[in-house]
């Protein structure tokens, strides 16, 4: 929250209010959630490890159906918070754009999915002891509506940092649909999105900082002609807006179109074919802004645009990360795959 206030202007000190605010809420809805599972767990075997993850698969099928929906139901709540998915979202676009570009690259690509990781292994619990349907309508309808929120505001957009806030709401409400599906394909490929996501909601952040700093501004009015000003920045700026939009070869590309078969696999039809069309709109909004930064014709009065060698290096790895995860998972198949079947729905 200190960090979100930074700056200390008006917007920067709201939006860490609003942080604070919204976010304790949660994270006390998701203890509450913790402390009625562990009810529910220590009348079903010894105090010992009674909230240990093994222990919580091994007793789900003796745990209380009625404090378990409850604890399930306040713990997706509570960690949906932290995760940006509708009804509390609101502060996530307010911190992001607010706070320094380093801490909004590790609140988008760091925090956001140790978040859903949790969700995760609730997710598994809740499978086990109340069957798969109850934690997987809430996962679709959150996902859902987040995907809708994010697409309408990614279209009447008109700050970057904001822009790029959405677009993360936009990839965990896609990774919550990839959850709710459960099927182990599903959850490999909503793992590979939050790996590339998180690498590119750091250079496209950082990015964002140069910008902001040469134009004292983060509004997409005033930057146009970044190809042109600044051919290192806009080439990393083009190479980011391509990731996160999902063209391939890039790793977002993979990791959507393997939710899309996993999320197929569990007959989940509907879900699909809305969650696709919203992608889609997120995928014009994205674009079309971008093209105008990129391409749009430059005030003559405009500031130089300049980025030092080592910054420019350091985030063309980044990049060269996002492409590497998408032409190929080398090492990181096995481990995906088996995290793929351990997190799965047992059927």
């Amino acid at each position: 929250a200190f960090l979100v206030g930074h700056h200390g202007t008006r917007a920067a000190l709201e939006a860490s209010w609003k942080y604070v605010i919204i976010c304790s809420v949660g994270i006390a809805l998701a203890f509450l959630g913790t402390v009625l599972l562990y009810f529910a767990s220590v009348h079903a075997g010894p105090t010992s490890g009674a909230l240990d993850y093994p222990t919580l698969i091994a007793r789900a099928s003796q745990l209380d159906p009625g404090v378990t929906r409850l604890a399930v139901a306040l713990l997706l709540l509570g960690y949906g918070t932290k995760v940006g998915l509708v009804p509390f979202h609101t502060w996530l676009a307010d911190a992001h754009s607010q706070a320094p570009a380093p801490v909004s690259a590790l609140m988008s690509g760091v925090l956001l999915s140790v978040a859903l990781s949790v969700l995760l292994r609730v997710k598994t619990i809740a499978d086990a002891a109340l069957g798969a349907d109850f934690m997987r309508n809430g996962l679709l309808t959150m996902g859902l509506l987040s995907l809708a929120v994010a697409a309408c505001l990614l279209l009447v957009q008109r700050d970057y940092k904001r822009l790029l806030a959405y677009s993360s709401i936009e990839h965990m409400a896609l990774a919550s649909v990839a959850a709710a599906a459960g099927t182990a394909l599903a959850i490999s490929a909503l793992l590979l999105l939050l790996l590339v996501h998180g690498l590119a909601k750091a250079v496209m952040f950082i990015s964002a900082g140069h910008l902001q700093h040469v134009f004292r501004s983060s509004q997409i009015s005033s930057v146009r002609g970044l190809l042109d000003r600044s051919p290192p920045l806009g080439m990393l700026v083009a190479g980011g807006l391509v990731t996160l939009v999902g063209l391939p070869p890039f790793g977002i590309f993979a990791g959507e179109l393997g939710i899309a078969r996993g999320v197929a696999q569990a007959r989940l039809w509907w879900p699909l074919a809305g969650a696709l069309g919203l992608v889609l709109i997120g995928f014009a909004a994205v674009a079309r802004h971008g093209t105008q930064m990129l391409l749009g014709d430059a005030d003559p009065d405009a500031p130089t645009v300049r980025i030092g060698t080592a910054d420019t290096a350091i985030l063309a790895i980044g990049l060269a990360g996002c492409l590497a995860l998408g032409l190929t998972l080398g090492p990181l198949a096995a481990l995906l795959d088996a995290a793929g079947r351990t997190l799965a729905v047992r059927s």
